[in-house]
């Protein structure tokens, strides 16, 4: 009798222990909380990252992509349409169901209510529970890959409310170009001449006066984490690329990207150092906007280069997991902007075509290094040593519903597998930062 008490005693205690901190356990005593980043390289299929791999690897080599542990095929339908937009698809990763076309966290009048009950997106209810939480963008601080995680409004349209709601959202750390989003009209900025915002609001004032240390440079950037505050990192006017067609960039002379702004793999690496010191849980949202308004463009060599400064933010990310293994990084698009395809040929087809290769029969424009000029791009050699001229072909300035793919790495990755919903990749953020599986 004495030893079944005992034994009956140490059944309750060990249930006790059992039921403690449910967030913080898995089977086996697995901790299945942590950190989640999330790099998003805006309108991007799998036909860019094979484009990519071909031009700077070869085909028979990997991208820091192609290295990451899992992997599943991506359904992007929302609401009313089957091709999403941009803020449509964010906020179904940013609150876990599916929203109108025009949608930017807001439907009828009202604030849309997330997967978890609340009535808010991701991020703000991560700061409401104590996470840090860090965004950045390689455009405008209101592009909504980004931005609907941590506000919400009736319009996307509305740059004024969505930028003053992102500045006084609760961020930890942000990091975008659009100082001209931040700064009433008639007032002169670092990189703008003029600010945009008709309510006289000083967003940059604002923000320093409210502990916030204010940074505009790479040499800033590489000392954040000596910095022990709040951060706001503004790097351009607007967008830190120049999301024109290839002729018309070289007729004004200007680059891809702006030369003096840091690349998203930059402002990552500096963000990854930066939640390091602080020594706090955090969520990561990452968007290379470049993917997405160079292919709105048909721009194929900015679309490659901000594909590229995304792997790169990838490898950052992979580093910091090594030596972080409570965190989870999570990769994917929306879309499919432009609809990019690849189209191969041997060099005997190139040299007895009569004029240049500028188009296919049926009209879509194809695309070298420099534009429509019927130069092709080259691959890196295969594992033979042989190189392979390509164009991308375009069939739309659009977004498509395309072939989108998610990849992940670290913390709760095998989650990832098979066919997912665009508002799947909700619940699994949800599920590493709070430990709380939503159905």
């Amino acid at each position: 009798m004495r030893i079944f008490v005992k034994a009956s005693m140490l059944f309750v205690i060990l249930l006790v222990i059992s039921c403690t901190k449910p967030a913080e356990r898995n089977i086996g005593g697995k901790i299945r909380t942590g950190n989640v980043i999330f790099i998003h390289p805006d309108g991007c299929g799998l036909a860019t990252w094979n484009a990519l791999r071909i031009l700077d690897k070869g085909p028979d080599n990997n991208l820091n992509w192609d290295k990451l542990s899992h992997m599943a095929l991506y359904r992007s339908h929302i609401k009313n349409t089957l091709s999403t937009s941009s803020n449509a698809g964010a906020v179904a990763h940013a609150y876990g169901v599916k929203a109108n076309y025009d949608s930017y966290g807001q439907e009828d009048g009202g604030q849309i209510v997330a997967l978890s009950g609340e009535s808010m997106p991701l991020g703000l209810e991560a700061i409401e529970k104590g996470i840090a939480v860090g965004i950045i963008n390689s455009g405008e601080l209101v592009e909504p890959g980004t931005g609907v995680f941590v506000a919400a409004s009736s319009s996307r349209k509305n740059d004024d409310d969505i930028a003053k709601k992102i500045i006084q959202s609760g961020c930890d750390l942000m990091f975008f170009g659009g100082e001209n989003q931040l700064l009433p009209e008639g007032t002169e900025g670092r990189f703008t001449s003029s600010g945009t915002r008709k309510d006289g609001i000083n967003l940059i004032k604002w923000a320093s006066e409210n502990g916030y240390n204010v940074i505009y440079n790479k040499t800033e950037l590489e000392n954040i984490e000596k910095l022990g505050t709040k951060v706001l990192g503004v790097f351009g006017s607007s967008s830190t690329f120049n999301d024109k067609p290839e002729e018309e960039l070289q007729e004004l002379k200007l680059e891809n990207y702006n030369p003096e702004a840091p690349t998203v793999a930059e402002m990552t690496a500096a963000a990854l150092k930066y939640f390091k010191a602080i020594g706090k849980q955090f969520l990561l949202v990452v968007e290379e906007e470049g993917t997405d308004n160079f292919s709105n463009k048909n721009n194929a060599s900015g679309v490659l280069e901000a594909l590229r400064r995304s792997d790169a933010a990838i490898a950052e990310t992979n580093n910091f997991i090594e030596h972080n293994p409570n965190t989870m990084l999570i990769v994917g698009s929306d879309s499919e902007a432009g609809g990019m395809e690849i189209v191969g040929f041997t060099e005997e087809t190139l040299r007895k075509q009569d004029k240049p290769l500028l188009n296919d029969p049926n009209g879509a424009p194809w695309d070298g290094p420099n534009g429509q000029d019927g130069k092709p791009f080259y691959s890196a050699p295969d594992k033979s040593g042989k190189s392979f001229p390509f164009f991308l072909a375009w069939s739309s300035l659009y977004d498509t519903y395309g072939s989108v793919v998610f990849k992940a790495s670290g913390l709760n990755s095998d989650r990832l597998k098979d066919n997912i919903d665009n508002t799947d990749i909700y619940r699994l953020m949800y599920y590493t930062l709070f430990g709380k599986e939503l159905l």
